[in-house]
């Protein structure tokens, strides 16, 4: 069963700006109420009041840690009733090279992994059950990444969990998308949003390599486009969404042939390391 955008309770992680914020504003558009999540409370202040001089009401927030089950709770309890989309979007480019720590390691594990497990914890029992009953279920979003389908340079532990958060979300479908839960993966490379103008500025050579390599493969894109090509796919029950279709390419070539594509990197790397 499709879900219906108009007077739907949706929720938004990572919502104080980029990817998040744009889900946010398409989804209110549609007629959707939205709570946005993010952990930096003075700018989400900023950008949920800017949603709610357009779209009254409909708008809530609140500011905290979405990769713990109570954050998940606190946030959900935010909600107007009891929700029915849920776009796992927080995240963190966090980590660079073998010198990555283990802090960067365990920041990178709860927020671009844990958060979509405690989400899913919270939500997929209830939806099952509204399904059971002749509901509607519910859907979840997972903001994944293209280098959860191929790789990232430069950033081993944003390549390794992505990978995890797209394995989740394949599990998810699996597991409950024949029982009231709707799951798609949006896998975008290049995105215009501070992530990316931080990394290409970082003084970390390995964060600029990792850009330079995401500019690269493809022109990037406006995080609005993310989020429409996102609900496009929910809408049409796909489990994968891509912004950029370049990815698809990209994927049936390492599937292919993963030793010839790893050596394609290789050269890849070298060419933007020159």
């Amino acid at each position: 069963m499709t879900l219906e955008l108009s007077g739907a309770s949706t929720v938004v992680t990572g919502a104080a700006g980029g990817i998040g914020a744009a889900f946010a504003r398409v989804l209110l558009e549609r007629g959707a109420h939205v709570v946005l999540g993010d952990l930096d409370a003075d700018r989400l202040e900023g950008t949920a009041a800017f949603l709610r001089g357009e779209f009254g009401d409909r708008v809530r927030q609140h500011a905290g840690d979405s990769s713990t089950d109570d954050g998940v709770a606190a946030l959900l309890a935010a909600a107007p009733g009891p929700v029915d989309l849920f776009v796992a979007n927080a995240g963190v480019f966090r980590g660079f090279g073998l010198e990555s720590t283990a802090q960067d390691w365990a920041l990178s594990w709860e927020v671009n992994v844990m958060s979509h497990v405690a989400a899913a914890r919270a939500l997929v029992p209830g939806w099952t059950e509204s399904a059971e009953a002749g509901g509607t279920g519910g859907a979840f979003v997972s903001v994944a990444s293209a280098a959860g389908l191929l790789t990232q340079l430069g950033s081993p532990t944003y390549s390794a969990t992505k990978h995890a958060a797209l394995g989740f979300a394949e599990w998810l479908a699996a597991t409950y998308g024949d029982r009231g839960v709707q799951v798609t993966a949006v896998c975008p490379m290049g995105v215009r949003t501070a992530m990316l103008e931080e990394g290409q500025t970082s003084d970390q050579p390995d964060a600029r390599l990792g850009m330079r390599s995401v500019v690269s493969a493809g022109e990037p894109i406006d995080a609005r486009e993310v989020a429409e090509v996102a609900l496009e796919a929910l809408a049409a029950g796909r489990f994968l969404a891509l912004p950029h279709p370049e990815v698809d390419r990209m994927q049936q070539q390492k599937a292919a042939d993963r030793d010839r594509w790893i050596s394609g990197m290789q050269r890849f790397r070298t060419s933007l390391e020159a």
